[in-house]
Protein backbone atom coordinates (compact mmCIF):
# COMPACT_ATOMS: atom_id res chain seq x y z
CA UNK A 1 0.00 0.00 0.00
CA UNK A 2 1.43 3.37 -1.03
CA UNK A 3 1.53 5.96 1.76
CA UNK A 4 -0.82 8.47 2.16
CA UNK A 5 1.58 11.53 0.16
CA UNK A 6 -0.94 13.96 1.59
CA UNK A 7 -0.73 13.27 4.68
CA UNK A 8 3.42 12.86 4.92
CA UNK A 9 3.19 16.90 4.21
CA UNK A 10 0.52 17.74 6.60
CA UNK A 11 3.31 18.40 9.12
CA UNK A 12 5.08 21.09 7.51
CA UNK A 13 1.95 23.12 6.48
CA UNK A 14 0.68 25.71 9.51
CA UNK A 15 -0.07 24.56 12.43
CA UNK A 16 -3.28 26.07 12.23
CA UNK A 17 -4.31 23.07 10.35
CA UNK A 18 -4.35 21.02 12.87
CA UNK A 19 -7.11 23.22 14.91
CA UNK A 20 -9.65 22.89 11.53
CA UNK A 21 -13.11 21.29 13.16
CA UNK A 22 -13.50 18.25 12.10
CA UNK A 23 -16.58 18.86 9.50
CA UNK A 24 -14.06 20.76 7.54
CA UNK A 25 -12.30 17.21 6.53
CA UNK A 26 -13.89 15.20 3.99
CA UNK A 27 -13.91 11.55 4.05
CA UNK A 28 -11.28 9.77 2.08
CA UNK A 29 -11.98 6.06 0.37
CA UNK A 30 -9.49 3.46 -0.88
CA UNK A 31 -9.74 2.06 -4.38
CA UNK A 32 -7.53 -0.74 -5.76
CA UNK A 33 -5.31 -0.35 -9.32
CA UNK A 34 -3.02 -2.70 -11.10
CA UNK A 35 -2.90 -4.93 -7.40
CA UNK A 36 -2.11 -1.53 -5.19
CA UNK A 37 -4.29 -0.04 -3.35
CA UNK A 38 -4.23 3.95 -3.04
CA UNK A 39 -5.10 5.68 -0.78
CA UNK A 40 -6.76 8.94 -1.68
CA UNK A 41 -7.59 11.87 0.53
CA UNK A 42 -9.39 15.37 0.17
CA UNK A 43 -8.95 18.11 2.74
CA UNK A 44 -10.17 21.65 3.01
CA UNK A 45 -7.10 24.18 3.61
CA UNK A 46 -7.08 28.22 4.00
CA UNK A 47 -5.43 29.85 1.03
CA UNK A 48 -3.23 31.45 3.44
CA UNK A 49 -1.55 28.23 5.37
CA UNK A 50 2.00 28.36 3.07
CA UNK A 51 4.03 29.62 6.31
CA UNK A 52 6.45 31.94 3.98
CA UNK A 53 6.92 34.72 7.02
CA UNK A 54 8.65 31.46 9.07
CA UNK A 55 10.91 30.53 6.20
CA UNK A 56 11.96 33.93 5.52
CA UNK A 57 12.89 34.32 9.46
CA UNK A 58 14.39 30.27 9.33
CA UNK A 59 16.57 32.04 6.73
CA UNK A 60 17.67 35.05 8.76
CA UNK A 61 18.54 32.84 11.69
CA UNK A 62 20.46 30.91 9.58
CA UNK A 63 22.74 33.59 8.36
CA UNK A 64 22.94 35.06 11.77
CA UNK A 65 24.33 31.66 12.98
CA UNK A 66 26.51 31.45 10.38
CA UNK A 67 27.86 34.56 10.74
CA UNK A 68 27.91 33.59 14.42
CA UNK A 69 30.13 30.38 13.83
CA UNK A 70 32.55 32.50 11.68
CA UNK A 71 33.23 34.47 14.20
CA UNK A 72 33.91 32.01 16.96
CA UNK A 73 36.20 30.36 14.27
CA UNK A 74 38.36 33.77 14.28
CA UNK A 75 38.69 33.63 18.28
CA UNK A 76 40.22 29.61 18.48
CA UNK A 77 42.94 31.60 16.29
CA UNK A 78 43.84 33.45 19.60
CA UNK A 79 43.33 30.61 21.90
CA UNK A 80 46.74 29.22 21.42
CA UNK A 81 48.71 32.03 22.40
CA UNK A 82 46.34 32.94 25.43
CA UNK A 83 46.09 29.72 27.12
CA UNK A 84 50.17 30.51 27.23
CA UNK A 85 49.01 33.59 29.36
CA UNK A 86 46.68 32.01 31.24
CA UNK A 87 48.93 29.77 32.52
CA UNK A 88 51.67 32.15 33.86
CA UNK A 89 49.19 33.57 35.44
CA UNK A 90 47.69 30.55 37.02
CA UNK A 91 51.02 29.86 38.01
CA UNK A 92 51.07 32.90 40.17
CA UNK A 93 48.21 32.85 41.42
CA UNK A 94 49.01 29.38 42.59
CA UNK A 95 51.65 30.58 44.11
CA UNK A 96 49.82 33.54 46.12
CA UNK A 97 47.41 30.87 47.66
CA UNK A 98 50.45 28.47 48.57
CA UNK A 99 51.20 31.72 51.33
CA UNK A 100 48.25 30.85 52.81
CA UNK A 101 49.99 27.86 54.72
CA UNK A 102 52.63 30.03 56.03
CA UNK A 103 50.95 33.01 56.89
CA UNK A 104 47.05 32.93 56.16
CA UNK A 105 46.84 36.55 57.67
CA UNK A 106 49.48 37.83 54.78
CA UNK A 107 48.29 36.19 52.33
CA UNK A 108 44.81 37.57 52.53
CA UNK A 109 45.55 41.39 52.95
CA UNK A 110 47.88 41.59 50.15
CA UNK A 111 45.59 39.60 47.58
CA UNK A 112 42.57 41.65 48.16
CA UNK A 113 44.10 44.73 48.92
CA UNK A 114 45.33 44.42 44.84
CA UNK A 115 41.59 43.98 43.94
CA UNK A 116 40.64 47.20 45.97
CA UNK A 117 43.28 49.15 43.98
CA UNK A 118 42.74 47.66 40.75
CA UNK A 119 38.90 48.52 41.59
CA UNK A 120 39.70 52.39 42.24
CA UNK A 121 41.84 52.13 39.05
CA UNK A 122 39.04 50.91 37.20
CA UNK A 123 36.60 53.85 38.66
CA UNK A 124 39.37 56.58 37.86
CA UNK A 125 39.52 55.35 34.12
CA UNK A 126 35.38 55.54 34.30
CA UNK A 127 35.91 59.13 35.31
CA UNK A 128 38.36 59.97 32.98
CA UNK A 129 36.09 58.55 30.18
CA UNK A 130 33.11 60.86 31.37
CA UNK A 131 34.85 63.82 31.29
CA UNK A 132 36.97 63.72 28.43
CA UNK A 133 33.05 62.66 26.71
CA UNK A 134 31.61 65.64 28.48
CA UNK A 135 28.62 64.15 28.57
CA UNK A 136 26.58 61.48 31.08
CA UNK A 137 25.24 58.12 29.89
CA UNK A 138 23.40 55.21 31.42
CA UNK A 139 26.69 53.32 30.45
CA UNK A 140 28.90 55.42 32.96
CA UNK A 141 26.08 54.60 35.68
CA UNK A 142 25.61 50.83 35.04
CA UNK A 143 29.63 50.97 34.95
CA UNK A 144 29.85 52.64 38.61
CA UNK A 145 27.06 49.82 40.03
CA UNK A 146 28.89 47.29 38.62
CA UNK A 147 32.26 48.44 40.71
CA UNK A 148 30.34 48.97 43.82
CA UNK A 149 28.59 45.89 43.40
CA UNK A 150 32.43 44.02 43.13
CA UNK A 151 33.85 45.93 45.64
CA UNK A 152 30.55 44.55 47.51
CA UNK A 153 32.16 40.70 46.77
CA UNK A 154 35.81 41.27 47.54
CA UNK A 155 34.71 42.43 51.04
CA UNK A 156 32.73 39.61 51.11
CA UNK A 157 35.77 37.21 50.00
CA UNK A 158 37.84 38.33 52.73
CA UNK A 159 35.93 36.83 55.55
CA UNK A 160 36.33 33.03 53.67
CA UNK A 161 38.30 31.04 56.04
CA UNK A 162 41.05 28.89 55.50
CA UNK A 163 39.36 25.55 54.14
CA UNK A 164 37.68 27.63 50.93
CA UNK A 165 40.63 28.89 50.37
CA UNK A 166 42.68 25.65 50.44
CA UNK A 167 39.59 24.51 47.91
CA UNK A 168 40.47 27.49 45.67
CA UNK A 169 44.27 26.87 45.62
CA UNK A 170 43.24 22.79 44.49
CA UNK A 171 41.31 24.84 41.98
CA UNK A 172 43.75 26.40 40.60
CA UNK A 173 46.03 23.43 40.39
CA UNK A 174 43.86 21.16 38.37
CA UNK A 175 43.56 24.13 35.89
CA UNK A 176 47.02 24.94 35.73
CA UNK A 177 47.55 20.64 35.12
CA UNK A 178 45.17 20.59 32.29
CA UNK A 179 46.75 24.11 30.57
CA UNK A 180 49.71 22.13 30.87
CA UNK A 181 47.93 19.59 29.19
CA UNK A 182 46.29 21.89 26.41
CA UNK A 183 49.83 23.41 25.77
CA UNK A 184 51.58 19.81 25.24
CA UNK A 185 48.93 19.04 23.32
CA UNK A 186 49.35 22.22 21.10
CA UNK A 187 53.00 21.30 20.77
CA UNK A 188 53.99 24.90 22.86
CA UNK A 189 57.68 24.94 23.43
CA UNK A 190 58.52 26.20 27.44
CA UNK A 191 61.11 29.55 27.12
CA UNK A 192 64.44 28.85 26.80
CA UNK A 193 65.63 31.63 28.99
CA UNK A 194 69.39 32.78 28.20
CA UNK A 195 69.65 30.73 25.16
CA UNK A 196 69.03 31.99 21.13
CA UNK A 197 68.52 28.61 19.77
CA UNK A 198 66.08 30.03 17.25
CA UNK A 199 65.85 32.10 14.05
CA UNK A 200 63.97 34.94 15.31
CA UNK A 201 60.60 36.42 16.47
CA UNK A 202 57.68 34.68 15.38
CA UNK A 203 54.61 36.20 17.26
CA UNK A 204 54.55 38.50 20.21
CA UNK A 205 51.17 37.74 22.86
CA UNK A 206 48.13 40.32 23.39
CA UNK A 207 49.10 43.46 25.67
CA UNK A 208 49.09 42.60 29.50
CA UNK A 209 48.17 45.36 30.80
CA UNK A 210 49.38 45.91 34.44
CA UNK A 211 47.85 49.30 35.90
CA UNK A 212 48.06 52.61 35.76
CA UNK A 213 51.44 54.23 36.55
CA UNK A 214 52.62 54.71 40.38
CA UNK A 215 51.46 58.00 40.41
CA UNK A 216 47.93 57.15 39.52
CA UNK A 217 48.17 60.08 37.53
CA UNK A 218 47.77 59.85 33.48
CA UNK A 219 49.46 62.72 33.13
CA UNK A 220 52.93 60.59 33.29
CA UNK A 221 53.33 60.19 30.17
CA UNK A 222 56.80 59.73 29.30
CA UNK A 223 59.15 57.51 31.34
CA UNK A 224 59.91 53.31 31.66
CA UNK A 225 59.28 50.58 33.64
CA UNK A 226 60.64 46.61 33.90
CA UNK A 227 62.58 44.59 35.39
CA UNK A 228 66.88 44.24 35.58
CA UNK A 229 68.38 42.74 32.68
CA UNK A 230 70.93 41.07 34.59
CA UNK A 231 70.21 41.04 38.26
CA UNK A 232 72.57 40.67 41.16
CA UNK A 233 71.95 38.22 43.75
CA UNK A 234 69.09 38.91 45.84
CA UNK A 235 67.79 41.12 43.36
CA UNK A 236 66.45 38.86 40.86
CA UNK A 237 62.92 39.46 41.82
CA UNK A 238 63.36 43.23 41.20
CA UNK A 239 61.01 45.80 39.57
CA UNK A 240 61.89 49.77 38.08
CA UNK A 241 60.07 52.60 37.14
CA UNK A 242 60.34 56.14 36.64
CA UNK A 243 57.57 58.52 35.04
CA UNK A 244 57.51 62.59 34.65
CA UNK A 245 55.48 65.04 32.82
CA UNK A 246 57.63 66.19 30.23
CA UNK A 247 61.07 63.95 28.87
CA UNK A 248 63.06 65.02 31.36
CA UNK A 249 64.57 62.02 33.51
CA UNK A 250 65.33 63.05 37.06
CA UNK A 251 64.65 59.78 39.41
CA UNK A 252 63.74 56.46 39.64
CA UNK A 253 61.87 53.79 41.90
CA UNK A 254 62.63 50.30 42.46
CA UNK A 255 60.40 48.22 44.09
CA UNK A 256 61.84 44.86 45.42
CA UNK A 257 59.03 42.45 43.92
CA UNK A 258 55.68 42.74 41.31
CA UNK A 259 53.58 42.80 44.29
CA UNK A 260 55.33 45.78 45.76
CA UNK A 261 55.32 47.21 42.38
CA UNK A 262 51.57 47.22 42.33
CA UNK A 263 50.83 48.40 45.85
CA UNK A 264 53.36 50.91 45.24
CA UNK A 265 55.19 49.92 48.81
CA UNK A 266 58.63 49.11 50.12
CA UNK A 267 59.98 51.21 46.98
CA UNK A 268 63.53 52.40 46.96
CA UNK A 269 63.63 55.71 45.65
CA UNK A 270 67.03 57.49 43.78
CA UNK A 271 66.67 61.01 42.66
CA UNK A 272 69.46 62.43 39.95
CA UNK A 273 71.33 65.42 41.27
CA UNK A 274 71.86 68.77 39.84
CA UNK A 275 73.93 68.54 36.75
CA UNK A 276 73.22 64.86 36.15
CA UNK A 277 69.51 65.08 34.75
CA UNK A 278 68.37 63.18 31.65
CA UNK A 279 66.29 63.52 29.07
CA UNK A 280 64.23 60.90 26.78
CA UNK A 281 63.17 58.01 28.20
CA UNK A 282 64.79 54.89 26.48
CA UNK A 283 67.02 53.86 29.86
CA UNK A 284 67.13 50.81 31.70
CA UNK A 285 68.45 48.45 34.56
CA UNK A 286 71.21 46.16 33.62
CA UNK A 287 73.44 44.55 36.28
CA UNK A 288 71.43 46.76 38.74
CA UNK A 289 72.83 49.66 37.05
CA UNK A 290 70.83 52.57 35.28
CA UNK A 291 71.75 53.47 31.38
CA UNK A 292 70.78 56.75 30.62
CA UNK A 293 71.11 59.38 28.33
CA UNK A 294 72.41 62.71 29.84
CA UNK A 295 71.08 66.13 28.62
CA UNK A 296 73.49 68.41 29.10
CA UNK A 297 75.66 67.98 27.64
CA UNK A 298 74.15 65.31 25.39
CA UNK A 299 75.99 61.82 26.14
CA UNK A 300 75.35 58.67 27.79
CA UNK A 301 75.62 57.78 31.34
CA UNK A 302 75.37 55.13 34.27
CA UNK A 303 74.19 55.29 38.00
CA UNK A 304 75.46 52.53 39.69
CA UNK A 305 72.76 51.46 42.13
CA UNK A 306 75.06 49.91 44.35
CA UNK A 307 77.80 52.60 45.12
CA UNK A 308 76.17 55.61 43.82
CA UNK A 309 78.74 56.22 41.01
CA UNK A 310 78.10 57.79 38.38
CA UNK A 311 80.04 57.50 34.45
CA UNK A 312 79.65 59.47 31.45
CA UNK A 313 80.70 58.87 27.68
CA UNK A 314 80.28 60.87 24.59
CA UNK A 315 79.06 59.42 21.19
CA UNK A 316 80.25 62.18 19.25
CA UNK A 317 78.72 60.43 15.75
CA UNK A 318 75.44 60.58 18.10
CA UNK A 319 73.26 62.88 16.18
CA UNK A 320 70.76 65.25 18.19
CA UNK A 321 68.39 66.10 15.35
CA UNK A 322 66.71 62.50 14.56
CA UNK A 323 64.50 60.89 17.13
CA UNK A 324 61.33 58.07 17.13
CA UNK A 325 58.44 58.91 16.12
CA UNK A 326 56.83 58.92 19.89
CA UNK A 327 59.33 60.01 21.74
CA UNK A 328 61.00 63.68 21.57
CA UNK A 329 64.44 63.82 22.49
CA UNK A 330 65.10 60.09 22.39
CA UNK A 331 68.82 60.20 20.91
CA UNK A 332 69.94 57.40 22.60
CA UNK A 333 68.73 54.22 23.21
CA UNK A 334 69.61 51.34 25.29
CA UNK A 335 68.97 47.79 24.91
CA UNK A 336 69.99 44.52 26.91
CA UNK A 337 69.71 41.06 25.38
CA UNK A 338 71.31 37.41 25.61
CA UNK A 339 74.06 38.91 24.23
CA UNK A 340 74.99 42.02 26.26
CA UNK A 341 74.39 45.69 26.18
CA UNK A 342 73.62 48.13 23.37
CA UNK A 343 72.82 51.56 22.82
CA UNK A 344 71.18 52.49 19.52
CA UNK A 345 71.59 55.78 17.86
CA UNK A 346 71.47 58.21 14.16
CA UNK A 347 74.01 60.29 12.53
CA UNK A 348 74.73 62.99 10.14
CA UNK A 349 76.67 60.63 8.05
CA UNK A 350 74.39 57.85 7.87
CA UNK A 351 72.22 60.42 7.17
CA UNK A 352 69.29 59.51 9.97
CA UNK A 353 69.64 55.83 9.39
CA UNK A 354 69.72 53.70 12.69
CA UNK A 355 73.11 52.57 14.15
CA UNK A 356 73.61 49.70 16.32
CA UNK A 357 76.54 49.81 19.14
CA UNK A 358 77.73 47.56 21.33
CA UNK A 359 79.01 48.73 24.70
CA UNK A 360 81.91 47.03 26.57
CA UNK A 361 80.09 47.17 30.37
CA UNK A 362 83.60 47.60 31.90
CA UNK A 363 85.49 50.20 29.76
CA UNK A 364 81.89 51.46 28.87
CA UNK A 365 82.67 52.63 25.75
CA UNK A 366 81.39 51.39 22.20
CA UNK A 367 83.02 47.86 20.87
CA UNK A 368 81.78 47.43 17.54
CA UNK A 369 78.97 49.16 15.30
CA UNK A 370 76.58 48.61 12.78
CA UNK A 371 74.87 50.80 10.43
CA UNK A 372 71.10 49.78 9.01
CA UNK A 373 68.85 50.56 6.68
CA UNK A 374 66.07 51.98 9.48
CA UNK A 375 65.31 55.65 8.98
CA UNK A 376 64.96 56.89 12.94
CA UNK A 377 62.39 59.21 12.83
CA UNK A 378 59.77 56.94 11.03
CA UNK A 379 60.32 54.50 13.38
CA UNK A 380 58.38 54.04 16.67
CA UNK A 381 60.65 51.98 19.14
CA UNK A 382 63.88 49.29 18.87
CA UNK A 383 64.74 46.65 20.82
CA UNK A 384 67.47 44.07 20.83
CA UNK A 385 67.09 40.34 20.93
CA UNK A 386 70.19 38.04 20.44
CA UNK A 387 71.96 40.33 18.64
CA UNK A 388 69.34 41.30 16.18
CA UNK A 389 67.98 44.78 16.15
CA UNK A 390 64.18 44.52 16.04
CA UNK A 391 62.50 47.99 14.87
CA UNK A 392 58.48 49.00 14.57
CA UNK A 393 56.52 51.69 12.72
CA UNK A 394 52.89 52.84 13.87
CA UNK A 395 50.15 51.40 12.69
CA UNK A 396 46.97 52.88 13.40
CA UNK A 397 45.86 53.96 16.62
CA UNK A 398 45.61 50.27 18.39
CA UNK A 399 48.28 48.72 16.27
CA UNK A 400 51.89 48.88 16.22
CA UNK A 401 54.14 46.78 13.25
CA UNK A 402 57.32 44.68 14.24
CA UNK A 403 58.50 45.61 10.50
CA UNK A 404 62.24 45.53 10.54
CA UNK A 405 65.47 43.39 11.80
CA UNK A 406 69.08 43.80 11.87
CA UNK A 407 71.26 40.38 12.36
CA UNK A 408 74.71 41.99 14.07
CA UNK A 409 75.94 38.52 13.51
CA UNK A 410 75.43 38.02 9.84
CA UNK A 411 74.48 41.55 8.83
CA UNK A 412 71.51 39.95 7.05
CA UNK A 413 68.15 42.44 7.17
CA UNK A 414 64.73 41.43 7.16
CA UNK A 415 61.14 42.71 6.38
CA UNK A 416 58.77 41.54 8.19
CA UNK A 417 55.25 42.31 9.99
CA UNK A 418 54.75 41.48 12.91
CA UNK A 419 51.77 42.80 14.90
CA UNK A 420 52.27 44.97 18.17
CA UNK A 421 48.52 45.83 19.94
CA UNK A 422 48.43 48.34 22.17
CA UNK A 423 46.39 50.06 24.62
CA UNK A 424 46.95 53.27 23.91
CA UNK A 425 48.10 55.17 20.81
CA UNK A 426 51.79 56.41 21.62
CA UNK A 427 54.77 54.93 23.78
CA UNK A 428 58.21 55.93 25.04
CA UNK A 429 59.58 52.95 26.01
CA UNK A 430 59.92 50.02 24.42
CA UNK A 431 62.49 47.10 25.19
CA UNK A 432 63.10 43.06 25.33
CA UNK A 433 64.13 41.51 28.75
CA UNK A 434 66.19 38.06 28.52
CA UNK A 435 65.35 37.30 31.94
CA UNK A 436 61.58 36.38 31.24
CA UNK A 437 61.38 37.02 27.16
CA UNK A 438 59.08 40.14 27.74
CA UNK A 439 58.79 42.88 26.28
CA UNK A 440 57.84 45.97 28.89
CA UNK A 441 56.15 48.94 27.26
CA UNK A 442 55.44 52.60 29.09
CA UNK A 443 52.07 52.73 27.04
CA UNK A 444 50.76 56.65 27.52
CA UNK A 445 51.52 55.94 31.43
CA UNK A 446 50.53 52.27 31.40
CA UNK A 447 52.34 49.49 32.51
CA UNK A 448 52.05 46.98 29.31
CA UNK A 449 53.91 43.77 29.10
CA UNK A 450 53.81 41.33 26.17
CA UNK A 451 55.31 37.63 25.98
CA UNK A 452 57.65 36.68 22.87
CA UNK A 453 57.40 33.61 21.00
CA UNK A 454 60.26 32.48 18.73
CA UNK A 455 60.92 30.44 15.46
CA UNK A 456 62.32 27.49 16.58
CA UNK A 457 62.52 25.80 13.17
Amino acid sequence: MKPPTLLLLLPLLSPALAWLPMEDWESGNVTASGGESECVCSVFLPDNVFPADRVQHMQQVTKDLMLEVEIHMNKLVHYKGKLEIFLGELKELSVRVAMLESDPDKYIKLDFELLRIELREFEALVSQLKESLNSSSPVFDSLYTEIHNMSLIVDQLETYDKSNLEVIRIEFAKLQRKLEECLREEDIIKPDIGNCNHTGIMSVSRPMLVQLNAHLNAGYKFGGWGKDSKPVRGHESMYWYGAYSTPSVYEFYLYPNYNKLILRSSFTHHGLPQGYEGTGNNYIIHGNTVYYQAAKPFRMSKLNLTSSVYSHREITKASERFTYTYSPNQYLDFSADEKGLWVMYATEQAKGKMIIAKIDEKSFGIEDEWTTSAFKPLVGNAFMVCGVMYATRPGDLRTEEIFYSYDTKTGEERHMSIPLQKFQESFVNLHYNPTDQKLYMYNDGYYVSYNVRFNKE
